[in-house]
């Protein structure tokens, strides 16, 4: 029984009753808050309300890939590796295992929290963003299916109550982590039906949803946490209470960084407005987020409905995650935990993650007596991310490789440059390895790097005249690490000392990253994590103060790492190159990439390898794509950091144990030169992805090879009865089991408008016996291929010839028909009726569309140099307008022509304002009638919002 306070008698009130519908108890429960226990819920911490039996509870436990940041945890393969897979069932499986892992891991720690924020959805529209490892393609269609499939693993089977609550990252269209607080996304119509909001739509569709997290970014000029979309388009997905969490500080950089409002009670008044729901800010505190709210309240901004319109979405997952009804919650007792299927499972996802993207003359499988030296910066390496839990389990290149072929067999040379670095006194930087201390050794005595992390108790490097060698590895752009001979990075604690104190780089702010500066007759040696240079003092080496210099280094370069891997190679049958990418260094959150490019040192050791055996195999370990030159290699291989069972995962597949059938979930471009500017998200316009892209790509989308071959044929397709179906037959022609993933795609072939070169419909991974026929069968739903209409403003089927092409990748196609579909012919703009919306183009030249208003709306602006263009093709002026208005702010000019013509009409706001916001509304005279295409040129920072006729 529970004390109600509410009433003088004992009771089980109402939100305790397990019989009851959750919408009636989240009311009960609402109703028996005060309102400013109300208030407290919108903080990520939510307080406990001890009077009513309610324990705290708080938003947000990650889990991308594996239970994060709270310690020991099952670590499966990055969310791009899980997309690689093309199989939602292994993925499905894995959430499971996530979840499952998430539930023994709160039973004894109340810390690990059950609304989980995972996965990513964003779209990998650029492969230079820094966040790439976190998304699952580029590819709505691909994403939307495999992030389907890992909510639902978390979700759980159960009718009522969940495992955990999913949460999808970030709402919306967010690729940049350059000056992603501040930077804005123009985002055209199309791109936002098509692209962009397909993900989550999807997903959130499939019903294993719990809520969403808006990007720190700003879309159309207006922060994502005030995205209107989150009303208009999100909570109409679904019948469920979508919880909307924010951001970690985005609450604050609405005023901090974004400067949308002036003060932060408008700043949480408006995001609570439009939608969101938990504000995560201040870390623990809750009392700055309280304080605004009630602000907000006395300002008038806010009314308690609004504040309980948030908290009813809060408790809505809290009762469906089993919070109030511990005896019939179906999870609560769960506590797999690093179980032998678990770990099975990690293995399993590893391997069906790799993709072999060139493999000639069948160099792979390697037989079993193959002699190979595996060199490389990642061949003992098992790397995890900012995402990753702690590796319970760990196998890494070299040491899967040893257990599959046997340590003679192998051989190991990592390929750094051995380096001593000489002090303008003579000196050498000195590790102090007499000094670690005993908690930090293991059972026998040697040193654990694991132990060593961190610590300040550790002494800091000297300068003597002897000196410590070590290892130097450049990741790319200058930026490199140093290691000690027994495993540490050096690295920089908070009282400035360097010490070699650091298992990997890692952190939110990386301390084990350095660049040599060239100055006068040697370097000045930069750590990066507080931008100051190294100096050698009294005490021991530090980084220098504010206004302190760094000391000359000298770099004596005992041996080039060329040099170990050239004769390793040369006793081998076979070399295995590792190369990649560190996850926290050059390409994560907070950074971009600036290039496809493999670093320089990984290209020294590649041509080394090559030059020393031509019977080199590269395998890229990678959180995204790289450009790199294929040509004269036999074999290549990819895959993303693929958690605690990628070393033995890899050498199965090199072993021909599994055969390979991973897929490219997003496109490799030949060079930096193929790509869009990060900033510019229009798809279309821009010719990105394999949607639009009509260059050459170093290799597809979907693309993936095999030690197996398949035929296809006996192609058949049909849309009688509303769905496209469409099947065929898959043959295993080859002489061993294999996986084999076949993608539907679809095209219109004759568009009234730009339309994808090929677009993903539909795709199966299916295993085939040698000699096996398997028949694939495929249902399309007719909206799978509609396009938005910005000429009458929505989705639409356009009737016409359709080819469906069935293949192995987007570009190895093996079978193709065509379809006549009947949908809606394309007819001109009603502009006489309705006139025209700013964003609603066909084409733009340097245009940005920003925020018609601070709530609601769209409008354009010139983006850079202050003239943009637009134009509106076959605009209706039915039998004739004499009269043109338009909406604008600001100051400029607007031009208006028909067809290419000169111009017919120029307006200029008589007064102009600095009020963005601020419009006014321009006339003036216009003869048209018939169906025209329509052009505007806008100049100067002018606004436009609508252009309307009349007769």
């Amino acid at each position: 029984m529970t004390v109600d306070s509410s009433s003088d008698s004992l009771s089980t009130p109402p939100f305790r009753d397990p019989q009851l519908p959750f919408a009636k108890r989240v009311d009960d429960l609402l109703a028996r808050l005060t309102l400013d226990e109300k208030v407290s819920f919108l903080h990520q911490f939510a307080p406990a309300v001890e009077r009513l039996g309610i324990a705290a509870f708080r938003t947000g436990q990650e889990a991308l890939h594996g239970v994060a940041w709270m310690g020991p945890a099952t670590v499966f393969p990055q969310a791009v590796g899980l997309g690689a897979t093309w199989n939602p069932e292994l993925v499905r499986r894995v959430g499971e295992a996530v979840s499952r892992e998430a539930r023994a891991m709160r039973a004894r720690d109340e810390r690990v929290g059950l609304n989980v924020w995972s996965p990513t959805v964003n779209l990998l529209r650029h492969p230079l963003w820094g966040r790439n490892e976190e998304g699952y393609s580029e590819d709505p269609k691909l994403t939307s299916a495999i992030a389907t499939a890992y909510t639902r693993g978390l979700r759980g089977d159960h009718p009522v109550y969940w495992r955990t609550a999913p949460v999808l990252k970030h709402w919306l269209a967010h690729n940049n982590e350059t000056d992603r607080s501040t930077s804005s996304a123009s985002v055209r119509p199309r791109v936002l039906h098509e692209y962009d909001l397909r993900a989550f739509k999807e997903t959130v569709e499939a019903g294993a949803v719990a809520g969403v997290m808006p990007a720190y970014s700003l879309v159309n000029g207006r922060p994502n946490h005030l995205s209107p979309h989150l009303r208009e388009h999100l909570r109409t997905w679904t019948d469920d209470e979508l919880l909307v969490c924010s951001d970690a500080g985005a609450p604050s950089n609405l005023v901090d960084a974004e400067r949308y409002f002036a003060t932060h009670e408008e700043a949480t008044a408006a995001a609570l407005l439009a939608g969101v729901d938990s504000l995560t800010d201040h870390g623990t505190d809750g009392s700055r987020i309280v304080a605004r709210v009630k602000g907000a309240l006395e300002q008038g901004l806010l009314t308690e409905a609004d504040i309980e319109t948030a908290v009813r979405r809060q408790l809505s997952v809290r009762f469906r995650l089993g919070e109030f009804d511990p005896r019939h919650d179906p999870y609560a007792g769960t506590a797999e935990f690093d179980t032998p299927a678990h770990r099975a499972l990690a293995r399993e996802a590893a391997e069906q993650a790799i993709v072999l993207l060139k493999n000639d003359d069948g160099l792979l499988p390697l037989a079993p007596d193959t002699r190979i030296a595996v060199v490389g910066l990642l061949a003992d390496e098992c790397k995890l991310d900012w995402y990753s839990g702690s590796l319970l389990h760990r196998s890494t290149p070299l040491e899967g490789l040893y257990e599959r072929f046997g340590a003679d067999r192998v051989e190991f040379t990592e390929g750094v440059d051995r380096v001593r670095l000489r002090t303008a006194a003579g000196t050498f930087l000195q590790v102090p390895f007499a000094h670690a201390p005993d908690e930090a050794r293991g059972a026998e005595g040697a040193l654990d790097p694991a132990l060593l992390s961190g610590r300040t108790d550790l002494p800091p490097l000297t300068a003597d005249g002897v000196g410590t060698e070590f290892a130097l590895v450049d990741w790319g752009e200058d930026v490199l690490t140093l290691r000690a001979p027994d495993g540490r990075y050096l690295s920089v604690a908070d009282d400035g000392y360097v010490r070699a104190a650091a298992d990997q780089p890692g952190g939110w702010v990386v301390q084990e990253t350095f660049r040599l500066e060239p100055h006068r007759n040697g370097h000045l040696l930069r750590h990066l994590g507080t931008g100051r240079h190294v100096r050698v003092a009294a005490d021991g080496v530090k980084v220098a103060g504010a206004e302190g210099s760094g000391d000359v280094f000298e770099v004596i370069t005992v041996e080039r790492g060329e040099e170990a891997v050239t004769r390793a190679a040369r006793q081998a049958d076979v070399v295995v190159v590792v190369a990649g990418n560190d996850p926290h260094i050059n390409g994560r959150e907070t950074e971009d990439r600036t290039t496809l490019e493999l670093p320089a040192h990984q290209r020294r050791l590649l041509r080394a390898a090559r030059a020393a055996n031509p019977h080199t195999v590269l395998v890229l370990t990678s959180s995204y794509p790289y450009a790199v030159e294929v040509t004269r290699l036999p074999a290549v291989l990819w895959t993303a950091h693929g958690g605690q069972a990628a070393g033995t995962a890899l050498a199965r597949t090199l072993a021909g144990d599994v055969s390979p059938a991973g897929r490219l979930p997003q496109t490799w471009y030949g060079s930096d030169a193929d790509l869009p500017d990060l900033f510019d998200y229009d798809v279309i316009g821009g010719r990105q992805t394999y949607l639009y892209f009509d260059g050459s790509p170093l290799f597809p989308f979907g693309h993936g090879l095999s030690y197996a071959s398949f035929a296809y044929a006996g192609v058949s397709a049909g849309a009688e009865d509303g769905p496209v179906h469409v099947s065929c037959a898959v043959t295993n022609t080859g002489d061993r089991t294999a996986d084999e993933v076949v993608q539907l795609y679809g095209r219109a072939a004759d568009p009234s408008v730009p339309r994808p070169r090929r677009e993903l419909l539909a795709h199966r991974r299916l295993t085939l016996a040698p000699g096996e026929t398997a028949r694939v069968s495929f249902e399309v739903p007719l909206t799978t291929l509609e396009f938005w209409d910005v000429a009458q403003g929505g989705r639409r089927l356009e009737s016409g010839p359709y080819d469906l092409l069935i293949g192995a990748s987007s570009e190895d196609i093996r079978l193709r028909t065509t379809l006549h579909l009947d949908g809606t012919p394309a007819a001109p703009r009603p502009v006489a009726r309705r006139g025209l919306e700013g964003a609603d183009f066909d084409e733009q030249w340097g245009v940005a569309i920003v925020d018609r208003t601070r709530t609601a709306g769209d409008a354009v602006t010139p983006a850079h140099d202050g003239t943009a263009e637009l134009v509106y093709r076959a605009c209706d002026f039915g039998t004739g307008v004499r009269e043109m208005t338009a909406q604008v702010a600001g100051e400029g000019v607007l031009e208006l022509s028909l067809d290419g013509g000169p111009a017919l009409a120029v307006l200029t706001p008589g007064t102009p304002t600095a009020d963005v916001y601020a419009y006014t509304t321009l006339t003036t005279a216009l003869a048209a009638e018939g169906v025209h295409d329509l052009r505007l040129r806008l100049r100067g920072p002018l606004r436009l919002a609508h252009v309307g006729f009349s007769g």
